[in-house]
Formats: C-alpha cells, sequence, structure tokens
C-alpha cells in the first residue's frame, strides 16, 4: 500500500511540475513608493518588493497597474484620498493596461487599503476576463492581513479560480530578506501549482 501511495505522489508531482513548466504566468501589481506606513519615503513600494520576490522565484512576468494620477506622497494625505475612492467607489484610471488573455496563473498583488482592494486596481480586475485563470492574490498590509479583499475577488473574477492568498506585513516585505524569501517559497509550496 505504501509503495502504491508513493506511486501517486510521484506521479502527481510530475503532473504538477509539468502545468507549472507550460503554464505561462503573470504578477500584475499595484504598489505605491513614497512614504509608507512604518518604512517612511521609499524608492520602491512595499508591495512591489514582495512582487519582485515572487517573480524571481516563480519566473513570472511582471506587470505594474499604475494609476493616470499619481497618488499623493504622503502617507496621510494618501490614505484620506483612498477613503475619499473607496467611499465614492471611484474608477481611478490606470496608466496602462495588460492583455492577460495568454496567461493561464495570475498574481495579483496589492496594498489592503482600508481593508480593501485600492479603487485603481478595480479598475484593472474589472476590465478583464478571468474565465479559466489561475488566479493566487498576495497583499502588503499593516495589520489588517487581506481584508475582505479575498471575498471580493471570488465575487469580482467570475469563472476564476482562486487560490489561497498571502498576507505580509508592508514593513516586513520591504526589507525583503531571507525570512521574506523563506516566507514565500513555503506559500508558493502550498500552492501545489510546481513553483
Amino acid at each position: 500500500m505504501r509503495k502504491i501511495l508513493l506511486g501517486i505522489f510521484a506521479v502527481l508531482a510530475v503532473i504538477t511540475s509539468a502545468y507549472a513548466a507550460e503554464a505561462k504566468a503573470l504578477i500584475a501589481v499595484f504598489s505605491r513608493a513614497d512614504e509608507n506606513y512604518g518604512v517612511g519615503y521609499v524608492e520602491v513600494g512595499n508591495t512591489m518588493k514582495l512582487a519582485q520576490v515572487i517573480a524571481e522565484k516563480t519566473g513570472a512576468d511582471l506587470f505594474e497597474v499604475a494609476p493616470a494620477k499619481k497618488y499623493p506622497a504622503d502617507y496621510e494625505t494618501c490614505i484620506d484620498l483612498a477613503k475619499k475612492e473607496q467611499n465614492q467607489n471611484a474608477r481611478p484610471a490606470i496608466l496602462e493596461d495588460k492583455d492577460i488573455s495568454e496567461y493561464d496563473v495570475i498574481f495579483l498583488g496589492y496594498p489592503v487599503w482600508w481593508g480593501d482592494i485600492p479603487m485603481c486596481y478595480y479598475t484593472f480586475i474589472e476590465g478583464h476576463d478571468w474565465s479559466g485563470k489561475t488566479v493566487i492574490p498576495f497583499a502588503t498590509h499593516e495589520g489588517s492581513g487581506m481584508g475582505r479583499t479575498e471575498g471580493t475577488l471570488r465575487r469580482v473574477l467570475k469563472g476564476a479560480d482562486i487560490r489561497k492568498g498571502m498576507a505580509m506585513r508592508g514593513s516586513t516585505a520591504q526589507k525583503a530578506g531571507a525570512n521574506v524569501s523563506r516566507t514565500v517559497d513555503s506559500w508558493l509550496k502550498g500552492l501545489n501549482l510546481g513553483f
């Protein structure tokens, strides 16, 4: 019985590795540089730092979702605007879009603002057909975890296979050290997609 189980696990590992080798992956990330909570002014935003680690480990293409009108550099002014956009259910324009049709696996990265996805990121995700895509969310935060974002993604991304997300404190992601690398490795391994 043990030999049969080991054989089954070996076959599953080969299938999973083959899927990852054939699947084309994209990381679509919104990240804000400038002043961030707990880290001060930075040139590369917290979520982008995390996205770069994921890209390095998966070989996925990296696309930055950027608002057409940049968010204020000052943290307090930025979060006030983010709250106003959320209250208005705004959909701020983005600089450019990305054709996702050629991708099988899409990592969606964003900071959690007021428990939700930033409104400019809604502009990106609502503009696409997610049918048949494997979607893997990741987020940075400073205490809210994934907030209500995973539920939002399940509601908005019709037809997608949404996998377990990963949330990391922005101040931790900003350091992008060995602990971040190990955390990402463990999360990716748990997705069973061969990454």
